[in-house]
């Protein structure tokens, strides 16, 4: 059954257009300091009407997830029912690494002053409650394309599709209305990524680089990253993720990367597009842009309900 108005609680803003700001940041949780976590995750739309307030009509968002370590411990009451840690998938060429992470803050905005005043409200009200693992500004890049040069999110459900891939439903009452979300933070090899032709590039995606357009799938031997990350279950269903996936860059460093973030209304959907990834379909022919973009984090949360987030300040 899909999740609707009338029959889950409302969402926290998962299904929220991309903007040209966006921030990631992860936080682990100080033992002990749980009253105060819960306190300021219950006062999230206050922190964000503070913001909002000031933005001259700019578009702001902030969704919320907390990780299976301290669900217990924050939220209480039954875990959501794929909840888990992130789980390293080791293939034969890359590995899939798992990183610690306790809550997650995706935050979009029109301008990226908002999403520093936001994070500036919001570290201050945790104060030593919490520890920042990850903090990675992104930013929009040549109308939604990635640092690879190829248009990103191309294959997102849209209108009616999209709370169906994305919001848990009454096959888990408890958490209708939430979400699934896995987050990487992979770096890009750019030079070797450059030194391959257009066709071997548009092979590896599987879509024209000019335009996105599909490329056929292979019927047998190496997939492409399109064709990996296509699943469908054993009726033969396909299930789609929303992917938030934005560029991240300091030219002086040579840092160049893609933050992957992707909403699910199932966990398993999300894992075995990575094991098909990482590992092969079939082994080890594993996903050939894994040899130019390399995963330096991995954690998995649930994103609850908005009346969920918010009942956690009473």
């Amino acid at each position: 059954m899909t999740p609707t108005t009338d029959t889950a609680p409302e969402p926290q803003d998962v299904t929220a257009p991309l903007t040209a700001a966006a921030a990631f940041l992860v936080l682990r949780v100080a033992d002990g300091a749980e009253d105060r976590v819960r306190a300021v995750l219950g006062d999230t739309a206050g922190l964000v009407k503070t913001v909002r307030i000031g933005a001259d009509g700019a578009a702001f968002h902030c969704t919320v997830g907390i990780g299976h370590r301290v669900w217990d411990r924050v939220v209480g009451g039954p875990t959501p029912r794929e909840l888990a840690p992130f789980r390293e998938i080791a293939g034969a060429a890359h590995t899939a690494v798992a990183t610690e992470g306790d809550l997650l803050y995706h935050l979009r905005a029109d301008t990226r002053d908002l999403v520093v005043r936001f994070e500036m409200l919001l570290l201050e009200a945790f104060g030593d409650a919490v520890t920042v693992v990850d903090e990675t500004a992104g930013f929009r890049y040549r109308h939604g394309r990635d640092l690879l040069d190829f248009a990103d999110g191309t294959a997102n459900p849209d209108g009616a599709a999209l709370p169906a891939a994305t919001l848990v439903g009454d096959e888990d009452p408890a958490h209708a209305g939430g979400s699934y979300v896995v987050v990487q933070r992979y770096l890009h090899d750019l030079a070797a990524w450059r030194g391959q032709g257009v066709a071997t590039q548009e092979q590896i995606v599987g879509r024209t680089k000019f335009d996105g357009v599909e490329l056929p799938d292979a019927e047998q031997g190496q997939k492409s990253h399109k064709t990996l990350c296509t699943i469908t279950d054993d009726e033969g269903v396909e299930h789609d993720i929303l992917r938030d996936n934005m560029p991240f860059a300091s030219p002086g460093s040579g840092e160049y990367g893609t933050y992957f973030i992707g909403y699910s209304r199932r966990l398993w959907v999300v894992e075995t597009m990575l094991r098909r990834m990482f590992v092969g379909d079939p082994p080890p022919l594993h996903d050939r842009i894994l040899d130019y973009s390399t995963p330096t984090t991995g954690c998995t949360f649930f994103v609850p309900a908005r009346p969920v987030l918010d009942g956690l300040g009473d």
